[in-house]
């Protein structure tokens, strides 16, 4: 261990911005945390499992949520990342942009090739009800989500750069805005004349807010003056949305609920999300000092570089518990209700199990974010095709 450590150190460029990489971490863990610990099972009379929440009967939990939410957190990373390596680009911007959309994309085409040619096996070959199947289909394309609003606001990099080179910090103003007024006429005095579609325009200028946030301050457009004011600013604008305004409480959806704050975003999304950012700024030398240590630098650097296998596949390690535990019955925590304090002691008890099915899925999942470039075009079709198909199933049982 002590040599990996210094392995990771010494390959470390003196330009790498480790507070950034080590929020970058911090956000990445908190989804599968976040997904593991306010996700569960009921187990129906024909043995399929479907999904649940915690949240439906311990409403009290919904501050955790506020506290795993940092998808604000990722995107301003995000951005400020973006910038640093946009500056350092040897080639053209379409080449730039080339290499990191595909950086994003292989994952996502192996994780679902991969579940388009196990569907067949748990249905046919292991008799998993069909409602098992669609209750792992939504978990697999649950965090997929992300990486598509991910890719696009990432092909919006060189806009955003200009914009935060003229407006700064106020470059994300305008999308706030536009999130605000969206939710005025979805939830305001005329929401029943407003068509339910009209939610799906707050998805882009709802995740662009925080990577806006983190291109002007990758461009080193936000100052502490900045910062307390997004963190002060986002704290009163949370609040009363939350106390007045009548938001759900919880920042990630619970089944049976009306209203969600996160699919698409809500203005309560972007208040969190400006506290989080201006918290990040604030803390940036603190964290780069601390990680200035090589035993707390190099976990860092791991999670990082598993970025997209963590993204991709943590619903598949849970997923991989459940539905063979699901042919025994309800298991304590991890197939049952979850409305009692004993499924919250046994749900603790199983994310070890979690985390270890992650790292072994890992081990072979990670070829996934490496380049293929001694992958055939046979193979790569393939993997295309399977992965379409997958894509369609899904669809089909939305």
């Amino acid at each position: 261990m002590k040599t990996l450590v210094r392995r990771i150190e010494s390959a470390t460029p003196a330009h790498r911005d480790r507070a950034v990489d080590g929020l970058r971490a911090l956000a990445l863990l908190a989804v599968p945390t976040g997904h593991w610990l306010l996700g569960g099972f009921t187990l129906s009379a024909d043995g399929a499992i479907h999904n649940a929440s915690p949240l439906g009967t311990f409403s009290g939990l919904a501050p955790v949520s506020w506290v795993l939410q940092m998808l604000g957190i990722f995107f301003l990373v995000g951005g400020c990342a973006s910038v640093l390596s946009y500056r350092r680009r040897k080639g053209s911007t379409r080449a730039w942009l080339g290499g990191r959309l595909a950086r994003l994309g292989r994952p996502v085409l192996g994780v679902t090739a991969v579940w388009a040619a196990l569907l067949p096996v748990l249905r046919f070959g292991l008799g998993a009800p069909v409602d098992t199947l669609r209750t792992a289909s939504t978990l697999v394309i649950q965090p997929l989500w992300f990486v598509g609003v991910y890719t696009v606001v990432t092909a919006l990099t060189p806009l955003c750069v200009r914009a935060a080179r003229r407006l700064g910090v106020w470059a994300a103003a305008p999308l706030l805005g536009s999130v605000a007024v969206v939710d005025l006429l979805r939830y305001g005095p005329y929401a029943d004349t407003v068509p339910s579609w009209l939610s799906v325009l707050n998805i882009l200028p709802g995740w662009l807010f925080a990577y806006q946030l983190g291109v002007s301050w990758g461009e080193g457009r936000v100052t502490r003056r900045h910062a307390w004011g997004l963190l002060l600013g986002g704290a009163a604008l949370f609040a009363v949305l939350l106390l007045l305004f009548g938001y759900p409480a919880s920042m990630v959806g619970v089944p049976g609920e009306a209203r969600t704050n996160s699919h698409p975003p809500s203005l309560l999304v972007l208040a969190l999300a400006a506290a989080q950012s201006g918290a990040a700024v604030l803390l940036r030398d603190r964290l780069g000092a601390l990680l200035r240590r090589p035993a707390l630098w190099a976990p860092v650097v791991v999670v990082n570089l598993s970025a997209m296998t963590i993204l991709c596949w943590h619903q598949t390690a849970m997923l991989a518990a459940a539905i063979p535990a699901s042919y025994a019955g309800e298991v304590a925590g991890l197939v049952g209700a979850p409305d009692s304090v004993g499924w919250i002691l046994g749900r603790l008890a199983w994310m070890p199990v979690f985390a270890g099915l992650l790292v072994l899925i890992g081990r072979y999942a990670r070829v996934f974010e490496a380049p293929w470039a001694k992958t055939g075009p046979v193979r790569r079709t393939l993997a295309g095709l399977l992965a379409a198909g997958f894509a369609v199933f899904a669809l089909g049982l939305a």
